[in-house]
């Protein structure tokens, strides 16, 4: 798979391909994922293949009304292409060909990858299929702003055929599997006449969802289960990897030559003209194509939106991954300013932070949002402090001064406040004007994996990026007081900002290691070579000179740095793990001892600059690092950039497919390039 017409991307030219030799090869085409979302939280997933490798691969996977958690509705379709007559389609004698792949347990079936000639990922997904002389094309889209996903054939051949689309249902949440039960109802009600439309509530506790068919043809109701369904990556990562599909039947479409045929199936009522809907979608994306500057950052942009969703209020929000995570506050404050300020949609960014105000509780940002605070999750000490980070990103990107005053500036008061004189999760402000938080048994961090033992990465007490970002804070506010002309408060911050900054240096910054302390607990300094001190060094507002920044960036280069981010630990601390894998307490172990991490990277380039200065050596150094990760965009997730990678090279990748801050900081950091 290689990039396509980089310098001039379109949304007529696919980025990316894959001819017919590679998608032969089970084992490569396998682990290439492609992703389309609806813009609410839903998305539709697969490898380019069409087999599903883990129970969250869909067409259709939504946030129900109601509900904080995403389910899979439609699992897959089963599709296949019959001869009308008995002479066969082609030379090879068949008379029907199979499209589709699933794994069941020793074995593959049905083999329909041998007939694939190509995969082409833009401008939406589309499959071709050689079939006995004639050729097949599908493809795929979902529709923004509506839990739909639409699927396209075409037929080019010069005989009329039969193409067989059976919907493969699970009806559960996206963490979970399904098996064959009797509590299932299996009866569909047609939606007007000719059977080419149907509604199906297999569970009443679930909503509804509507199949429907543009072209010659009809729904035939055949329910039938489709049993041990294996899920490969499941199996790798630990977890249960085998569940039923139930079909309530199958469309059976006459394909004409030069025919084309819709299959739709959503959560709301079905279109009226499904060829109308596809247009529009496709007028839409090609827009967007449009708008995209940069060279190779190109497909990273365009994936940048599927993170960005409205909740069920209507709030902007971001998606920290897929395919399993929901908005997670940490995530979304460092994402912020890659995927809306580094593309120049300022407003838009403004808009998602006076949003979130409404779920500030006594100085917290939620760390897992819910559908209302009540049902959020506060369990992060630096959601809100990565919120204050990304105002204030927003302010010098020429953001609306009045929503900053009025809107935003007292949420950052309210975060200093009650950060001052006491919150949950043990936050409180010591003598020093230090931020505590955290105990023995809970972790508040970024770096927050915990087993039965407890937290496998122990930094309760004072850790330094949250530090930094609190600096940052009391810095910020106090400009924003002189700003307003309250000379009162801005005295306030400022000794505020004075005596945090002398605590913070006095604390964590090692004068014969040069670099700063992890961890400082009643005393003890936790000296261990990690990232965190990155992000301290890349800060605007930071206590340190430019000669320890410097300090730090050499030692994070010489220890930490690897060509997909930053590792979690030096490899020659006693802890470090080098392989991200195994079952849940193995990953676990490993995700912030070692295993590198994308998004780190921008805090990387950024201290860099303030270190070394913004020279076109500097620059072209920094963008080389960062052009590495383009061969990524074709290597796990398409036009996307993977949770994390193993410290050890190759650096194989894991996680998630598809993580919001690792694109976002990779934005941000290329960005940081062309403007320093």
């Amino acid at each position: 798979m290689s990039p396509r017409n980089a310098h001039s991307p379109s949304a007529a030219a696919p980025l990316f391909q894959l001819e017919r030799d590679r998608l032969l090869e089970l084992d490569f085409a396998l682990t290439k994922e492609w992703l389309e979302t609806d813009g609410l939280g839903g998305y539709a997933s697969s490898t380019v293949l069409s087999c599903p490798t883990r129970r969250y691969h869909a067409l259709l996977a939504s946030i129900p009304p109601g509900s904080d958690k995403r389910h899979v509705f439609l699992a897959r379709l089963e599709e296949s292409v019959h001869a009308l007559s008995s002479e066969p389609l082609g030379d090879s004698g068949e008379k029907h060909f199979a499209l589709s792949l699933a794994r069941y347990p020793g074995k593959f079936h049905p083999d329909g990858h041998r007939a694939l000639e190509r995969f082409e990922l833009a401008p939406q997904p589309t499959w071709s299929y050689s079939l006995g002389g004639g050729e097949l094309e599908r493809s795929l889209l979902m529709v923004k702003g509506s839990p739909t996903v639409l699927v396209r054939y075409e037929w080019r051949g010069e005989r009329e055929v039969e193409l067989r689309v059976r919907p493969l249902c699970a009806f559960r949440e996206a963490d979970a599997l399904t098996f064959e039960n009797v509590e299932l109802h299996p009866e569909v009600q047609y939606l007007g006449e000719g059977k080419r439309a149907l509604r199906m509530q297999p569970y009443a506790a679930l909503p509804a969802m509507a199949l429907a068919l543009e072209g010659e043809g009809a729904f035939d109701a055949d329910p039938v289960w489709y049993r041990n369904v294996e899920y490969r990556l499941d199996l790798e990562r630990g977890y249960d990897g085998h569940e039923d599909h139930f079909s309530p039947g199958q469309f059976r479409i006459r394909m004409q030559p030069g025919a084309v045929a819709f299959v739709t199936a959503t959560l709301r009522e079905p279109a009226a003209d499904l060829a109308q809907l596809w247009r529009l979608a496709m007028r839409e994306r090609r827009q967007r194509a449009s708008a995209v500057r940069s060279i190779w950052p190109a497909a990273l942009e365009l994936g940048a939106d599927d993170f960005l969703y409205r909740a069920a209020e209507g709030r902007l929000g971001v998606l920290a991954g897929f395919p399993w995570f929901l908005e997670w506050g940490r995530d979304t404050y460092i994402s912020l300013p890659g995927l809306l300020l580094s593309r120049g949609r300022v407003e838009d960014c403004g808009e998602a932070l006076e949003g979130a105000t409404r779920h500030l509780r006594a100085g917290l940002l939620p760390n897992i949002f819910g559908r209302t605070p009540a049902s959020s999750h506060y369990g992060s000490v630096d959601a809100s402090l990565w919120y204050a980070r990304a105002v204030r990103l927003y302010e010098r990107a020429g953001g609306d001064p009045e929503r900053v005053e009025r809107r935003l500036r007292p949420a950052l008061i309210e975060i200093a406040e009650n950060y001052a004189r006491g919150t949950a999760l043990g936050i409180e402000c010591d003598d020093g004007l230090l931020v505590r938080a955290g105990s023995e048994r809970t972790n508040a961090t970024w770096m927050d994996a915990v087993t039965p033992s407890g937290p496998v990465t122990p930094r309760h007490g004072f850790a330094v990026e949250i530090n930094a970002l609190w600096y940052a804070l009391l810095a910020h506010l106090e400009k924003l007081a002189a700003r307003a002309g309250d000379s009162a408060q801005a005295a306030r911050w400022r000794a505020a900002r004075e005596r945090a900054g002398a605590s913070f240096l006095a604390r964590f910054w090692l004068p014969e290691r040069r670099h700063l302390a992890d961890v400082w607990n009643a005393g003890q300094v936790d000296t261990r070579v990690r990232p965190n001190m990155v992000i301290a060094a890349a800060l605007e507002l930071s206590p340190l000179s430019v000669l320890q920044r410097a300090d730090i960036v050499r030692v994070a280069e010489n220890d930490l740095l690897t060509p997909r981010g930053l590792r979690t630990l030096a490899p020659r601390e006693r802890e470090y793990v080098g392989r991200y894998g195994g079952g849940p307490q193995a990953r676990d172990s490993a995700y912030h001892q070692g295993t590198v991490w994308p998004w780190l990277m921008g805090f990387y380039v950024e201290a860099y600059l303030r270190a070394h200065g913004s020279s076109p050596a500097t620059r072209a150094h920094l963008r080389r690092l960062l052009d590495g990760f383009a061969v990524e965009l074709g290597g796990h997730g398409l036009n996307h950039v993977s949770e994390v990678y193993d410290g050890d090279p190759p650096h194989r990748p894991g996680g998630s497919f598809a993580q919001a801050w690792s694109t976002a900081e990779l934005l941000r950091a290329y960005a940081l390039c062309e403007s320093a």
